[in-house]
């Protein structure tokens, strides 16, 4: 049996599913085009080949060739605007601008429930709905070993590859979670209900400081100082803590007086992975 604490805490989640390779996840930047294809040189008169066409042009503008047709179709127009819709995603707001050629990425540990599982989750919905909470259920369950950052397109291979060498000889272990708390983003955008580990806490900082030393080589944003490191399991939309925080106890409840006994829930952690885009790595820990 756990005593339960409420402690808001403030996390840097993505406030997108960055779990979604949404446009984000596309390999393009500026040096991708280098030449035009031959279907491209549209000839809409009809001309014949080798003679150069006489060009009407209104007097005092400059002559401008209009683009392809099929290099228009390659980029449209309204394409960002709607990676950026948040009635798309949930209700859910990006933490940093959709660029093309910007990748978001982190790196984790996956969970995979038990049976039993399910069965709890619908009993903590409902208990939160009870408390006019309404809470989604992740799509899929990991425990966050970095903050997400963004790589751009050509950093992918050197990135992963730095991250295997560091990951090489770390030894795989188990862990345990089982007390609850809230957490919200920097953004306050949306709430999270997660489960924070009680067992396994040296192990998961050691994979964080391998993690951090990929992050520094690249100039990116490394683990926090103090993290409480734990599994999501369900989000709403906008800063809900003091609301959810009345109900924390009675949700506690729910784990604590599991038919079976207090429940825990058992991450073994196998392999590490990290998600970039819509492209997975995975790295597995020696036996």
């Amino acid at each position: 049996m756990y005593t339960t604490t409420y402690r808001m805490m403030l996390v840097s989640y993505s406030s997108s599913s960055d779990e979604e390779s949404e446009n984000g996840g596309e390999a393009s930047n500026d040096h991708d085009i280098k030449s035009f294809s031959p279907m491209c040189q549209e000839d809409p008169e009809g001309l014949n080949p080798g003679k150069k066409p006489k060009m009407k042009q209104p007097a005092g503008k400059p002559s401008r060739l209009p683009l392809p047709g099929c290099l228009l179709a390659m980029f449209p127009e309204d394409m960002d605007s709607k990676t950026e819709d948040s009635s798309l995603h949930g209700g859910r707001v990006r933490s940093f601008k959709h660029e093309r050629g910007n990748w978001a990425t982190y790196v984790y540990l996956p969970y995979h429930p038990e049976e039993e599982f399910g069965d709890l989750m619908e009993e903590l919905l409902s208990a939160a709905a009870a408390c006019d909470v309404v809470l989604t259920r992740q799509e899929e369950f990991h425990l966050s070993l970095s903050q997400t950052v963004v790589l751009r397109h050509h950093w992918i291979q050197p990135f992963t590859q730095s991250l295997k060498a560091g990951l090489l000889h770390c030894k795989r272990f188990g862990c345990l979670a089982g007390r609850l708390k809230i957490y919200c983003n920097a953004e306050r955008t949306r709430t999270f209900l997660g489960m924070e580990v009680v067992t396994g806490h040296a192990q998961l900082l050691d994979l964080v400081r391998v993690v951090d030393r990929t992050m520094t080589e690249f100039h990116l944003d490394t683990f926090y100082e103090d993290p409480s490191f734990h599994v999501s399991l369900a989000w709403c939309v906008g800063d809900l803590t003091v609301q959810l925080g009345l109900c924390l106890q009675e949700l506690q409840r729910l784990i604590d007086n599991h038919e079976d006994g207090p429940f825990l829930l058992r991450l073994d952690c196998v392999e590490v992975r990290c998600r970039t885009g819509n492209k997975t790595f995975r790295f597995p820990l020696e036996p």
